[in-house]
């Protein structure tokens, strides 16, 4: 079924078909494999018709083979690079912060004084 076609290997190949969930992907006359979705790119792929169409010639690396259901696994990022990510800096420290915690504190001290209001109360309806 594979004609020479190995696991780890990168040919070229062209889109004969597009689903959803991905493409196929004809290696030769006689073999196609599929390109999920989530190996089409790096980064999430909403529409994958966004980045291909029948008849593009990609370049693939074949993932994986399974001789028994006769499906072979692509991948178009595995050729790519992976985009570097930018180490995020720290956001700097605002004055936000001291403001929800003044709000946290004002509510802390608005419950004691209504728990105070309620022993009171309890107090008021024993006598």
């Amino acid at each position: 079924m594979t004609d020479n076609i190995e696991k780890g290997q990168v040919i070229q190949g062209k889109v004969t078909g597009i689903q959803p969930y991905g493409a196929f992907v004809a290696l030769n006359d006689s073999v196609q494999g599929l390109v999920h979705i989530s190996e089409v790119t790096h980064g999430y792929v909403k529409d994958i018709n966004e980045y291909l169409s029948i008849g593009d010639e990609v370049t693939v690396k074949v993932l994986d083979i399974n001789e028994e259901s006769n499906k072979i696994s692509l991948s178009i990022r595995a050729t790519e690079e992976a985009p570097k990510k930018d180490k995020k800096q720290p956001a700097p420290k605002s004055n936000t912060q001291d403001t929800n915690a003044a709000g946290f504190n004002t509510l802390k001290d608005k419950l004691e004084e209504w728990i105070d209001q309620s022993k009171d109360r309890k107090q008021t309806f024993k006598n």
